[in-house]
């Protein structure tokens, strides 16, 4: 593979911390390439150092070029950014926190000289994550593959190598609300999967709180599939096929009886009932709304402020 190069992508957000960590674990391992690279960091809109220190860093580092977005657009936006300005015949992405050894860049690229056209690492386990964390991580994988086409593997990381070929593939999607590992699932192509334990954060703590992690759920299972739409269609037909052999009894049951006086209790237990459903379909419709809103506005997923390269 002569004149092959390497992109080498890496999304940050106030990592003024992690810089320095990061490259002194990061140069040893580039100065062991036998090929030429190109080094993208995208500033997601940082509010500290982060820029500046990267600024300072360039000044001895020519393969570097720094994107800085004009805010925050979050991970999945930053991300797709530095991949559409990679020139490399293959990419790696990476995160700034170093859980994740930059020494398996190694072994992407040799897997990808194999033949190869993704590299994924896989998380082993998840014993430093809290009960409650696992659990919801492990319902959000089993519901995802059960109503999507595609099977996302479970514990993918963000850190992977892709060829030229899935680099395009991947930049021909253009939804707005992005789910990056799903979108890699999505395209395919021939994979590998390292399996890798998770390392502690080199610099400060994750900014992956519960809420937003809620969130990247739910986009998750909006962007890959309608099921959560076709349940309540479900729901709605036994709900009211129930509603009517009800219908028919309270019938029979009044003409032999008499008309009793109606119970308070059980009919306020029912109005709750239906009335709970009806305003959760009406909710998981309106995540769909949402996101059809979105993506007919077509806004672009992120606005570049400035593209600082080496002189």
């Amino acid at each position: 593979m002569q004149n092959t190069k390497i992109s080498l992508i890496i999304p940050m957000m106030n990592e003024e911390g992690s810089i320095p960590v990061l490259f002194k674990a990061l140069t040893p391992v580039l100065a062991k390439l036998s090929l030429p690279y190109e080094l993208i960091i995208v500033n997601d809109g940082s509010s500290d150092q982060t820029l500046n220190k990267l600024l300072e860093h360039q000044k001895t580092s020519p393969q570097l070029s720094i994107i800085d977005l004009s805010r925050n657009f979050g991970k999945e936006a930053a991300l797709t950014c530095g991949l559409a300005h990679a020139t490399g015949d293959a990419v790696i992405n990476l995160d700034a926190d170093l859980q994740d050894s930059p020494e398996l860049i190694l072994t992407m690229i040799q897997k990808w000289q194999e033949g190869y056209e993704m590299v994924t690492v896989v998380r082993q386990d998840r014993k430093e994550d809290t009960l409650m964390h696992r659990l919801f991580v492990t319902l959000f994988y089993r519901f995802i593959n059960k109503m999507s086409e595609v099977k996302i593997p479970p514990n993918v990381r963000d850190y992977r190598l892709m060829s030229r070929a899935c680099l395009n593939a991947y930049l021909e999607l253009k939804e707005r609300t992005r789910f990056n590992k799903g979108l890699f699932a999505w395209i395919g192509f021939r994979e590998y999967q390292i399996l890798q334990p998770l390392n502690e954060r080199a610099v400060g703590s994750s900014k992956w709180s519960f809420k937003k992690l809620f969130k990247f759920a739910i986009d998750g299972i909006t962007s890959f599939g309608s099921t959560p739409l076709r349940i309540w269609s479900y729901i709605g037909l036994t709900t009211a096929l129930f509603a009517f052999i009800y219908g028919i009894y309270i019938t029979i049951k009044t003409l032999i009886f008499g008309n009793p006086t109606p119970g308070y209790t059980s009919m306020l237990a029912v109005i709750l009932f239906f009335s709970g459903l009806n305003m959760l379909s009406v909710g998981i419709m309106g995540e769909y709304i949402a996101r059809i809103f979105i993506e007919t506005k077509a806004r672009p997923l992120y606005v570049i402020r400035n593209i600082h390269r080496a002189e």
